[in-house]
């Protein structure tokens, strides 16, 4: 292949080929824009209805918490519905909450209760539109350009990080906040706009959807049983619970601190997007040179710098090139943890296990937020930055351990070789639960070894969607060893059939090396009794 050629396939702007993904890319630079907009408008409208330290914070909370409760069953609707007329309606809410915002604070209605009221609102539209949107950039680009896709999305949030920012701070200093809240609510027709013309194909499903209530149940085993799910939420929550301090508390800093201005405020986060940006661009060489675990590491030890800045510094100049490593760090760690998480889960659950990193995400920052806010409160604000400075550095010692995946796109592509089952015509498909039993025939001297490999398949089984897994050895063949797993429904059953990947059928296989040569298992399904 010529370097033209893969510079195209391979480059970090390849992405961009896509119409689509170009187009959706475009419109998320302007929404995310007008959302850094709002968040700039919503902490100054606050520090001007309160001058509590908590009752900024708060902003932050209200934002982030929803996250908490709705994250799960969002990822389950993204997984079993249309996911463009989904997020559709979602940014129509979002719209309509942002223009509420909007004509409340200029008519001069607007106080502390309903500024949260209206955050939180905000904070469900957020929280019900990531995990779909997420999702959504495996269904438009090709696998091989996946990463490049992932880090060009987050390139495009600090884009939008360096100019909303600034912009919100001449915004509110000539107006006033109410025009930050008016942007931002025009900044969701650019996407609707784009997801309008989205047009996707339609492929007729061989099995009827999931239901809601089951879909969020199998995606909660899924993400209690995948391991490399869980290395990269840990990394998560032992990185923004202690950096939450910084966003949050900023504002007050400014305006309290250093008795600044809007504009001063905007210019500070402005600063962040543009160290995001440098560091984005840095990122792929420092890849090369060290793992994604490593990278983790190294920001999160920069970003506890930066806090221990701001505790002390009271220099607006000053203040400056730290907000631009605190961005160049926060791009490094958000971006590698997104690509981690994105590329180490299957399709049929991608946007519910990506709804677990973002709960786990905007539910730490949500906790970190009203943690330092109330440190801050009670004692000061110095004090409150540096114990998330301290935080920071604890997480990387008690981390370093706790190593991010790194899974090939093949691997996680449906193996299909289990053999079909079969069932009587007479009988209900949601019939169950479903018992699946498998005989092995093992010698004597394999039978630790057996066992042992035999727990990585329970593993499998269960974050596949079973209810529960056992293997038990036969009292009077020693031999002979029975698995035996639980599935709701027969329906669920086919689900499992069509989730086995080409990395888990490896694992069967490693298994299945111990049996006796020229045997072979022996499957039989059992339903339960009728409703």
């Amino acid at each position: 292949m010529d370097s033209a050629m893969t510079q195209r396939t391979e480059g970090p702007w390849a992405p961009l080929s896509n119409r689509v993904f170009r187009w959706l890319w475009l419109a998320s630079i302007a929404s995310n824009i007008g959302t850094w907009m709002h968040e700039v408008g919503a902490g100054w409208l606050m520090t001007s209805l309160s001058a509590s330290p908590l009752a900024v914070a708060m902003v932050q909370v209200a934002s982030a918490l929803p996250m908490f409760f709705l994250a799960l069953p969002a990822g389950a609707l993204a997984d079993i519905v249309d996911k463009r007329r989904y997020l559709l309606w979602v940014q129509a809410w979002m719209a309509c909450v942002a223009l509420t915002l909007a004509v409340l604070t200029l008519t001069g209605w607007m106080s502390v209760p309903v500024l949260l009221i209206l955050t939180l609102c905000m904070g469900i539209g957020t929280a019900l539109m990531m995990p779909a949107w997420s999702a959504i950039t495996p269904e438009v680009v090709a696998k091989e350009v996946l990463p490049a896709a992932i880090a060009l999305s987050s390139l495009g949030v600090n884009v939008a990080r360096a100019i909303g920012p600034a912009l919100a701070g001449f915004l509110v200093s000539l107006s006033g906040p109410w025009l930050t809240f008016a942007l931002n609510a025009i900044s969701f027709l650019a996407v609707m706009v784009a997801l309008f013309c989205w047009r996707t194909e339609t492929v007729a499903p061989l099995l009827p959807a999931e239901r809601f209530m089951g879909a969020i149940r199998a995606g909660f085993r899924y993400a209690r049983s995948a391991r490399p799910l869980q290395a990269v939420l840990l990394r998560t929550a032992a990185f923004f619970i202690g950096a939450s301090a910084g966003m949050a508390l900023l504002p007050i800093l400014v305006r309290k601190e250093l008795l600044g201005t809007a504009a001063d405020f905007g210019i500070l986060l402005g600063c962040v997007g543009l160290g995001a940006v440098g560091g984005a661009m840095l990122l792929p060489t420092l890849r090369r040179l060290i793992s994604n675990s490593a990278v983790v590491a190294l920001a999160s030890c920069a970003y506890a710098c930066v806090l221990f800045a701001l505790a002390g510094l009271r220099d607006f100049a000053a203040l400056i090139p730290v907000m631009l490593v605190s961005g160049a760090a926060w791009i490094a760690v958000l971006s590698s943890l997104q690509v981690a998480a994105q590329t180490s889960v299957p399709t049929w659950v991608r946007a519910r296990a990506l709804a677990v990193y973002i709960l786990v995400f905007f539910g730490c920052s949500a906790l970190g937020g009203l943690v330092w806010g109330a440190v801050a409160s009670h004692w000061s604000l110095s004090i409150a930055l540096t114990g998330g400075g301290a935080f920071l550095l604890l997480g990387v010692l008690l981390t370093l351990a706790v190593k991010l995946p790194i899974t090939d796109a093949d691997d996680l592509a449906p193996s299909m070789h289990w053999p079909a089952p079969v069932l009587d015509e007479h009988y209900d498909c949601d019939r169950g639960p479903v018992m699946v039993t498998i005989d092995y025939d093992v010698p004597l001297e394999n039978a630790d070894v057996f066992r042992n490999a035999m727990q990585f398949v329970g593993a499998m089984r269960r974050r596949n969607g079973s209810l529960s897994w056992g293997l038990m050895q036969d009292s009077e063949n020693p031999r002979l060893w029975h698995e035996f797993f639980f599935d709701e429904s027969w329906l669920d059953h086919l689900r499992h059939h069509g989730r086995v990947t080409r990395a888990e059928q490896r694992i069967e296989a490693a298994a299945r090396q111990y049996m006796t040569l020229g045997t072979e298992v022996r499957i039989r399904h059992f339903l339960g009794k009728p409703a």
